[in-house]
């Protein structure tokens, strides 16, 4: 037995996926300790946004270490810091005329919800949250209670309260979004919260997902976004975007509701933003709402990883110019490309997604399982997510080679359609 199966904990889950030691790894690929190379379209579920051991990145991290930066300084001030808010605000928040603070917490996404949960409460003064069917937003008990999948919850070991569930845009599907169902929905919902009869009283917040990407890569429609906003303003709520694993250029732009004429009050951010894999999250709240903080109230202890802040400070220099925004365009086409055929080959596949994250719904859970074990044997590594595990993710790095991004797909579509013969 190897000493991860003997000390390591049983809840490792993607380790038992890819059941190799990696041991090196650059831009699109690892190669685990016996010299094998794999195209990696899982990129550490996002956070590797711009590839594994992104020479920028990496070359001003060292810089950093040799000069005897800070490492560590809790909510202390340090020019590391200094120079990320100062990039994040000339490079993200002033072209969008976004008016919004910085908030850094511990280093995960679930703790950017958890304080976005605490904010959204203490500014309303009320304790519902409304989160959204096939949501996911994190593991610690608030964001927990947000999160849909009842395998996550069931963990909890305690009852998960002060959140109710809504259906996410048209859900269940009506066969024609067209029709404006998911708009319904809220209409609905809104007629409730006038009903001084119906029992049920106005949110802090709602917490929705531009793109739900563990939940099975399910769009918001613009116009249920915008919808959901004005029923939020409408009744005194807060608007929370959790861009966590869609955010920072996954999609083609900084975020993925860019473009949509949408104003949210916070938007919690991690995984990708701390560029080269160093943990980070951080939470753009608007000043009237952060002003309900009181100093140390909520805090954590890796909220000053400098490490991050330097090598997401690299990762801001990609949203300086459109460059890497087009080659994402275009390798979006291709993936896309690649992957529409096989809907077009297979009624029981449908293709989901924005920019360079696609989800590829093959039906049911054994069929994905399959197709991510066999990608996994060629030298792909992809995974599955949503409602049953059915649905096959591809989120490679934005700054993958295209010779990487087109053998990739050539080895999911080739593995896929087998799959989907034999189940035939």
């Amino acid at each position: 037995m190897s000493i991860f199966e003997q000390r390591e904990s049983d809840i490792r889950a993607y380790c038992r996926v890819y059941p190799v030691v990696f041991d090196k790894a650059e831009n699109a690929r690892q190669t685990d300790e016996h010299g094998k190379e794999y195209i990696d379209f899982f990129a550490g579920a996002g956070v590797l946004n711009f590839g594994h051991n992104n020479p920028k990145m990496k070359r001003a991290v060292i810089d950093y270490i040799e000069s005897n930066g800070v490492t560590h300084s809790l909510d202390m001030h340090t020019t590391a810091k200094r120079r990320f808010m100062e990039r994040f605000t000339t490079t993200i928040l002033e072209p969008r005329n976004m008016p919004h603070k910085m908030q850094f917490m511990g280093p995960t996404g679930t703790n950017a919800v958890e304080a976005a949960l605490k904010i959204a409460r203490r500014a309303t003064g009320r304790r519902e949250i409304v989160a959204f069917t096939r949501g996911f937003h994190g593991m610690t008990l608030g964001a927990l209670a947000c999160t849909a999948n009842q395998v996550f919850r069931g963990a909890a070991g305690i009852p998960l309260e002060h959140v109710s569930h809504q259906p996410f845009g048209c859900e269940p599907k009506c066969g024609d979004c067209s029709l404006g169902c998911g708009i319904a929905n809220l209409d609905a919902l809104r007629a409730q919260y006038q009903d001084g009869s119906s029992g049920l009283t106005p949110p802090a917040a709602f917490l929705v997902e531009p793109i739900q990407a563990e939940g099975g890569v399910n769009v918001a429609d613009p116009k249920w976004l915008a919808a959901l906003q004005q029923l939020a303003r409408d009744i005194g709520a807060l608007v929370i975007f959790d861009e966590i694993q869609v955010g920072c250029g996954r999609t083609g732009s900084y975020f993925s509701f860019d473009g949509m004429g949408l104003d949210p009050d916070i938007i919690c951010l991690a995984k990708g933003i701390g560029g080269m894999g160093t943990p980070m999250a951080m939470n753009l709240v608007k000043p009237e709402i952060d002003k309900h903080w009181n100093p140390g109230e909520h805090t954590g202890t890796f909220r000053g990883q400098c490490l991050s802040f330097v090598a997401g400070g690299e990762a801001l220099g990609y949203f300086e110019d459109d460059n890497l925004m087009k080659e994402v365009a275009e390798k979006a086409a291709t993936m896309r490309g690649a992957v529409d055929d096989l809907a077009q080959r297979y009624d029981a596949v449908e293709v989901r997604g924005k920019g360079m994250i696609l989800g590829v719904d093959v039906g049911n859970g054994a069929n994905a399982k399959a197709i991510v074990e066999k990608c996994f044997e060629q030298g792909l590594l992809v995974s599955a997510c949503g409602s049953g595990g059915r649905v096959i993710k591809l989120i490679p790095p934005l700054t993958i080679p295209d010779d990487d991004l087109k053998t990739g797909l050539d080895i999911l579509v080739q593995n896929t359609a087998q799959v989907m013969e034999a189940a035939a």
